[in-house]
């Protein structure tokens, strides 16, 4: 099974086409064998039926017994084959005509005497060397005393086995030549068919990591390798994209880890170039304290989007009521969110089917944003509504987002603005997790500006 799997496509197929185009070849001929057989068993019988009516004729038309049995060799002559058997008897008497040169064993015909005159059908018999041999007889009267008379012919079938031997012979070689040459024709046929698979191979050899932007050409490809080559340039356009944000990733991660590092390597060289008393190194503990905070927290993040990434999170889902948690969310934020002037607007009914504690942490992350990057003395609208398809939760601000940028805010370490409030600071992944986040609950994160000045982020939960 592993050597037959390890076979080229295009040996398989000539291997499958030779084994139909012998079965078909056989089979054909098998029935033109068949065919000639009956044709030529038919042939002899009627052959065989006609000369016993045409003797039973003679006997009764134009020459008595007695003439009949002073030409003997008139018969013979008029038999022509040396291997037929002509016998003319009354029932019940020995023949008057034999000719048998070989000797056939004659069957027992039945008694001709309870016949009316007429042929009868064919009989078949045997001889030991396996050659069957036809029968037929023909009962009439004689011409010059109206008494029965019995016409007896036979028929071994050799010559006909000797056609159809050969026949066979021909057949089998027709055969065998038939296959032969139509596997050689569906091997080169074939390889010339599967050269734009091996084009293909070889051009998909060539795409590498440094070399993503090529493309198999579908436009010059058979139809039936044109869908083949669109997955693939399909399949290379994500992995490209996927490439490209990973390294834009890598990029990023180096550079927000860089930051806290330098400073805590700055902040502590600062700290040993000299002996200081007791409250400057508080302060620079406090410091790094607070740097190393934000790498747990930077750390904490990106394990959930990795975990995320690869489903390995398993929810729990329950009903979360929408006002009650939307309320708890602008009430938590109500402080920071004095220090700009801006007041929360909860609309909320109905509840949804998600884990709190994620959905909690989703909303929130919204809520921060708006917060962050909404208008001073403005008002966050936090919406929540019920419909049979899921629920719905709204989080609305006033502000400017260009259109350009919407589809990139759910990318990690993206910041539409690179400012940072001192309340919270932002890595650029606060809305990646929010998107994150949906995914596990197979609902989906979605930015839009309903209005001028107005950016609107709306989450979809789906029903339970």
């Amino acid at each position: 099974m592993k050597f037959w799997a390890a076979r080229s496509l295009t040996v398989r197929t000539t291997v499958f086409f030779a084994v139909i185009a012998c079965t078909v070849i056989a089979a054909l001929g098998a029935y033109f064998y068949h065919s000639e057989r009956i044709a030529l068993e038919h042939r002899a019988d009627i052959a065989l039926m006609s000369r016993a009516e045409h003797f039973s004729r003679l006997v009764r038309q134009l020459y008595t017994v007695n003439e009949l049995k002073a030409r003997p060799l008139l018969f013979e002559s008029m038999l022509g084959a040396e291997q037929d058997v002509l016998i003319f008897r009354r029932p019940g008497e020995p023949p008057f005509i034999d000719v048998n040169p070989d000797h056939v064993p004659v069957p027992d015909l039945g008694d001709a005497r309870a016949r009316e005159p007429g042929p009868a059908g064919i009989t078949e018999t045997s001889l030991p060397n396996g050659v069957r041999v036809h029968w037929t007889y023909a009962t009439t009267v004689a011409r010059e005393d109206g008494q029965p008379v019995t016409v007896i012919a036979g028929h071994p079938m050799t010559s006909e086995v000797r056609i159809l031997a050969e026949y066979r012979v021909r057949i089998i070689a027709a055969t065998l030549a038939g296959a032969l040459a139509a596997t050689l024709l569906a091997y080169g046929v074939l390889r010339r068919g599967f050269r734009p698979v091996h084009e293909i191979a070889m051009r998909a050899a060539q795409i590498s990591p440094t070399s993503l932007s090529m493309r198999l050409d579908s436009r010059q490809a058979p139809a039936e390798l044109r869908q083949l080559t669109e997955a693939f340039n399909a399949m290379l356009d994500r992995l490209a994209e996927g490439y490209q944000r990973l390294s834009q990733f890598s990029a990023d991660l180096a550079h927000e880890i860089r930051t806290p590092v330098n400073v805590l390597i700055g902040q502590t060289q600062v700290t040993l170039a000299q002996t200081r008393d007791v409250d400057e190194y508080q302060q620079t503990l406090e410091s790094n304290l607070e740097e190393l905070n934000r790498l747990s927290h930077l750390a904490e993040n990106m394990l959930f989007l990795a975990h995320a990434d690869h489903a390995a999170l398993a929810i729990e889902c329950e009903p979360v009521t929408l006002a009650d948690e939307l309320n708890k969310i602008a009430e938590y934020f109500e402080g920071i969110a004095d220090e700009r002037g801006m007041r929360f607007a909860v609309d909320a009914r109905g509840a949804l089917w998600a884990n709190p504690m994620l959905c909690r942490r989703a909303i929130n992350n919204l809520v921060v944003n708006a917060v962050r990057y909404g208008a001073n003395d403005s008002v966050v609208r936090l919406t929540g509504e019920e419909d049979e398809r899921g629920s719905t939760v709204v989080v609305e601000n006033d502000g400017e987002i260009q259109s350009d940028l919407m589809a990139r805010l759910f990318d990690r370490f993206y910041r539409a603005d690179t400012a940072r409030s001192s309340f919270t600071e932002s890595s650029g992944l606060g809305l990646a997790i929010v998107k994150a986040i949906m995914n596990l609950h197979g609902g989906s994160a979605s930015v839009s500006c309903p209005a001028p000045s107005v950016v609107r982020f709306e989450l979809r939960f789906p029903r339970a």
